[in-house]
């Protein structure tokens, strides 16, 4: 069975084909691991995020506090992808954002630090560092319009779609703030799409 690490450096692999051992072995040298319960927060709004944190195991959920203090989830981050508000962290500034755990939870942690020794030992590591980037902007981008073109249920089926791993491991509570509504509102959508399935 793989570790943590081990997982993580086949991602980067599956990223840059090209990438040698040796370089793989100094990425790692930087790594940790982390291991959290349900409910703890791997990073808290108003705080600088000094590690990105890649999900081996478990599930994350990204989310704000609104003006009357709701939480309003934005995000969910299961194995393979990254905890992390990119912009904040390449920026060093605050996260807009928490992410909490929902589920134990294993993360392997890269800092900001170690990342920037890479990118000056290895220029593979800029061509990582760039794909990362771009998986991040492009789902910002699909939540964007998906609340600029999208009607409730659209995004309710397209989340069903497009994480089928993930749909009977979010509370309806969480899944109805992602879509942007009531859970009164996703009861009903759930209820009309079941009623035309049959």
């Amino acid at each position: 069975m793989n570790t943590p690490i081990d997982t993580f450096l086949q991602s980067v692999k599956g990223l840059c084909t090209a990438i040698t051992e040796t370089e793989l072995a100094f990425l790692e040298s930087g790594l940790t691991v982390v291991e959290l319960a349900p409910k703890h927060f791997y990073i808290h709004a108003e705080t600088i995020q000094r590690d990105v944190g890649f999900v081996h195991s478990g599930l994350v959920r990204c989310f704000y506090l609104d003006q009357k203090g709701n939480e309003i989830t934005v995000n969910f981050v299961p194995e393979g992808q990254y905890a992390t508000h990119y912009p904040a962290f390449i920026s060093q500034t605050p996260s807009r954002y928490h992410f909490q755990c929902i589920e134990p939870t294993t993360l392997v942690c890269l800092s900001y630090d170690h990342i920037h020794r890479c990118y000056e030992k290895y220029p593979v590591f800029e061509r990582y560092g760039r794909l990362v980037t771009e998986e991040v902007l492009k789902v910002q981008q699909q939540r964007i319009e998906s609340f600029l073109f999208s009607s409730a249920e659209d995004r309710y089926l397209d989340f069903m779609l497009s994480n089928p791993s993930l749909f009977n491991r979010v509370s309806l509570s969480y899944l109805a703030s992602y879509i942007g509504i009531e859970r009164q509102s996703l009861a009903r959508i759930r209820k009309k799409v079941s009623q035309r399935r049959k």
